[in-house]
């Protein structure tokens, strides 16, 4: 039944209570109301209004919001994190340094989410900034190979970060638990982080921390490059850049040898390291000590195997060049020989943050395909009980809002159905023109220490 009173969505950790009569529970440090949750649109309406008007099934928007506010059971998961906002949240999935990863169910869309949680007791002042720069760069990343970031909810003691769900594994384990990957297999995913990464770096974004354990496979088969907790935006291609990022066997030899370095060579490093474990099932750079690794590394002190299929092998020591000059630029590995058959994965077009809601309530501009998925997404909106007041609120732009979240996970959804995430496939030898004409990169060499990315 609609009421005009609002809501207690936006709940702040942690709950306090005590059992009351009639076994009900007193919620204590909780904001109990929420102007965009609010149970209906007008904040005008009085008890006489309320009595006249007929009493109309809730919305799913309606009903959640008044169980988080009212029902025992929904406040009861709140207060003990088995909820959090509009999620529900089930088993452990991952863990790192300073968070933890787990499963979770959007309660009003069902989608399953991966819930990263952070304690911010545990952040000292450089994790509060990585973690900052971590959220703004995944802000503004929408590729099919990269995980997308829906929502952030945060707590006095907590933050979530809610990003999209990939239920296959890590290639790390993969390779670990069943061996090296066969040719056909290794090009399919290797292209999908070539293209993730080179979108990446036509928007300024500098991965930092490429390595086996955060390349993720979703349960269809496809690549999700994630944790872009090192990551970086830069002004310019080259900036250079004095932080020691990632994981020591795949850091470049200049992380190790010199006091700055430039970004895109050092992700295009990583990737050499990536495909020579991908294709042989070990690490290209090994020692018992760090001292020895970096020695390996600044020296470019590695072997291929004589089995890796000959054009993989000019691929990796076109990348493995302990010289950022001498390193193969990223459309130099696009127009490889080994790579050719690829179809690859080309990059969405991402919406401009201020012109997300006017997109989506009014599509006539758009192209056909995308006014197709706003209309579906609109849609779906208004079904779960979002109005356009909602929305108006909101702008779409507010990672923090669950109004955002739902949106994006809708948006998500929709481009899903329509074949955004499907992986590359392997065709044979077929002439691209556009193809073609990056084969004219394979010779080259670099003059200069920077690596101009298309």
């Amino acid at each position: 039944m609609a009421s005009c009173s609002q809501p207690c969505f936006d709940l702040q950790e942690q709950f306090s209570h005590s059992n009351m009569p009639g076994g009900q529970y007193q919620v204590t440090g909780v904001r109990l109301s929420h102007s965009l949750y609010s149970l209906t649109d007008s904040s005008d309406c009085s008890p006489e209004d309320e009595e006249a008007s007929p009493q109309l099934p809730l919305t799913p928007l309606q009903k959640l919001t008044a169980d988080m506010c009212k029902d025992e059971k929904t406040i009861k998961e709140l207060i003990i994190g088995r909820r959090v906002g509009f999620y529900k949240v089930r088993g452990e999935i991952g863990y790192g340094t300073f968070s933890r990863v787990k499963l979770a169910f959007h309660a009003l869309t069902r989608d399953k989410v991966a819930l990263k949680i952070l304690d911010r007791m545990r952040l000292d002042a450089q994790a509060q900034r990585l973690l900052s720069r971590e959220i703004s760069n995944m802000e503004v990343l929408q590729h099919p190979n990269v995980i997308r970031l829906y929502e952030v909810v945060e707590t006095p003691s907590r933050l979530y970060l809610v990003l999209e769900y990939a239920g296959g594994g890590d290639l790390h384990n993969r390779i670990c638990n069943e061996g090296k990957l066969c040719d056909n297999t290794s090009k399919i995913t290797f292209a999908q982080v070539l293209s993730a990464i080179k979108y990446m770096h036509n928007i300024s974004i500098i991965h930092r921390d490429l390595k086996a354990e955060n390349v993720l496979f979703t349960a269809s088969g496809s690549i999700k490059v994630a944790d872009f907790g090192f990551s970086t935006r830069v002004s310019n291609r080259n900036l250079a850049l004095d932080t020691f990022c990632g994981s020591p066997p795949y850091a470049a030899p200049e992380l190790f040898r010199d006091e700055s370095y430039l970004g895109p060579p050092v992700d295009v490093w990583a990737m050499g390291v990536l495909l020579f474990f991908m294709v042989t099932g070990t690490m290209p750079f090994r020692a018992e000590t760090m001292g020895k690794l970096r020695r390996c590394i600044i020296e470019g002190n590695y072997t291929l195997p004589p089995w890796v299929p000959g054009p993989c092998q000019r691929l990796i020591r076109g990348i493995l060049k302990p010289a950022p000059a001498e390193r193969y630029a990223i459309d130099q590995m696009l127009g490889c020989d080994w790579l050719l058959p690829v179809e690859f994965p080309w990059s969405l077009v991402p919406p401009e943050p201020t012109n997300a809601l006017q997109r989506l309530l009014d599509s006539e501009r758009s192209s056909s395909m995308e006014e197709e998925v706003q209309e579906e997404v609109k849609s779906s909106l208004q079904e779960l009980g979002f109005t356009p007041e909602h929305l108006e609120n909101n702008q779409l732009t507010d990672s923090r809002s669950p109004v955002t979240g739902v949106y994006r996970i809708l948006l998500h959804r929709s481009q899903k159905r329509r074949g955004c995430d499907c992986p590359p496939v392997v065709r044979g030898m077929v002439r691209d023109p556009k193809r073609e004409g990056l084969r004219a990169y394979r010779g080259l060499r670099h003059t200069s220490k920077f690596c101009v990315l298309s």
